[in-house]
């Protein structure tokens, strides 16, 4: 003891070193912690550093490691140390027109029509593309392009994905998609690989543009067709065989076809009766080859993508952070792209949930991979321990709140097709008062105010 402080006395192993270390009560080493990891010359440093500089403070590793684990600032910025990575969710398909993925590219070179951008749309099954240039990405515009050119020519499909543009969730479009008696779905915010099948041709559109329309790039639009009709002839890996075949029941002719002759199943018969039989019939027997080739593709590339997957494992009512990295009028390179945590409230499949800010805010569908599991924070107060730490559940609806999160709970169809619910009220205790002096309190059920309504609380 010195002064009335407790000391330990620290000595090298070589024995050449030696000092007497303070032995700080617990009272006292959240204050300390903070000062060295919070401060401003500190610069929110990680476990190490920051036990580096309080090597004259003994016992307090365990503390060290705890604060930095729930820094609300380092989490905000810095996020997990490895990045969340759930199992491959796969979507079977049986039939042509089954389900098709749309999306816009662009801006590219404006030409003489005005046409910007290009309208892609991709059948799931047959890997048919198609692609149209158009003027702009407004809903009008996208829709009008789909009725007139895609589905007056292929038909309407039962299914129509696309991401959360615009474009694709205005009334307009969702209108349209009801009256063809269209299931339309949507990826998740900041997901893009929820729509890969386009997202990846776009790669391969804009690659072979490139390639053809380096000089004269104010031509892209002239390119397009022909561009097209290369894809539509090359075989495809997932599937074996080519979009045309899968969905023309030929392949495509070439000039080449004069040298090379065409294949021994196109051998047609004369009456046409005949080859509407025998054209069925090879379109049965390729979509029975791709189903099972598909499969195999889809299984295969599940293990190559579940090498390092993890299964989410988070509950209903778990306080999570939130990845969003968009933020207007703010740098990428100097915001914090977690956000204050918010609250599981239902499940949507198996990577996917429903998540909130506070009670009777906007409920958002949301990937896994963008959620992380949220820590006790470790600022309270001067004096108090680890142990007293108050509960977040209880001080998260004093969080402001987002711009874009005001109103009531959004009750429309998310990608999974389930609609939006509220979460009731899991617990209305009383307190002991009440259950002393039944006749001080009227004989009713106490109802919360409905932001409280995800809390415990005693009224």
């Amino acid at each position: 003891m010195k002064d009335g402080v407790l000391h330990r006395k620290w000595v090298k192993a070589d024995g050449c070193v030696k000092f007497w270390q303070v032995v700080l009560p617990k009272e006292l080493r959240a204050r300390l912690i903070q000062e060295v990891h919070d401060g401003v010359a500190n610069g929110h440093i990680g476990n190490s550093k920051t036990l580096s500089r309080l090597r004259q403070g003994f016992g307090m590793r365990k503390d060290v490691r705890e604060w930095c684990k729930t820094c609300a600032t380092c989490n905000a910025k810095k996020g997990p140390a490895k990045k969340g990575k759930a199992p491959l969710q796969l979507y079977q398909v049986g039939t042509p027109m089954e389900r098709v993925a749309v999306d816009v590219t662009g801006p590219f070179p404006a030409i003489a029509a005005g046409n910007r951008f290009i309208l892609v749309a991709m059948d799931y099954f047959t890997k048919w593309p198609e692609a149209y240039p158009i003027t702009n990405h407004e809903a009008v515009t996208v829709a009008e392009v789909l009725v007139n050119q895609f589905f007056s020519r292929f038909g309407v499909s039962g299914e129509l994905h696309s991401d959360q543009g615009r474009e694709f969730e205005a009334a307009v479009f969702r209108e349209c998609c009801q009256l063809m008696g269209i299931r339309k779905t949507r990826t998740t915010p900041l997901r893009p690989q929820s729509d890969g099948i386009v997202e990846r041709f776009h790669r391969t559109i804009v690659q072979e543009l490139a390639e053809y329309c380096s000089e004269g790039q104010t031509e892209w639009d002239r390119k397009l067709p022909l561009l097209l009709m290369a894809y539509r002839s090359a075989e495809h890996e997932a599937t074996t065989f080519t979009p045309a075949r899968m969905m023309l029941g030929r392949e495509l002719r070439f000039p080449l076809d004069l040298v090379t002759g065409r294949p021994p199943y196109e051998e047609f018969p004369v009456a046409s009766s005949d080859y509407a039989v025998e054209l069925q019939q090879r379109l049965e027997e390729v979509h029975h080859q791709v189903r099972g080739h598909l499969k195999c593709a889809g299984e295969s590339m599940r293990r190559y993508y579940n090498r390092d997957a993890r299964a989410v494992k988070f509950k209903v009512r778990d306080l999570v952070w939130l990845y969003n990295p968009q933020k207007k009028g703010m740098s990428p390179k100097l915001q914090s792209p977690w956000e204050v945590p918010y609250t599981i409230i239902e499940y949507g499949t198996e990577v996917t949930f429903r998540v909130r800010r506070r009670p009777g805010a906007r409920a958002r569908v949301v990937h896994g991979d963008r959620l992380w599991e949220y820590h006790r924070d470790g600022h309270y107060t001067w004096g108090t321990s680890m142990e007293e730490v108050e509960d977040p559940r209880e001080v998260v609806a004093a969080v402001p709140e987002e711009a874009d999160d005001p109103g009531p709970l959004d009750t429309h169809t998310e990608e999974n097709g389930q609609p939006g619910t509220e979460v009731e009220d899991d617990a209305m205790g009383k307190s002991e008062d009440e259950m002393q002096h039944p006749i001080s309190r009227p004989c009713r059920k106490p109802r919360l105010p409905r932001h409280l309504r995800d809390f415990i609380v005693n009224i």
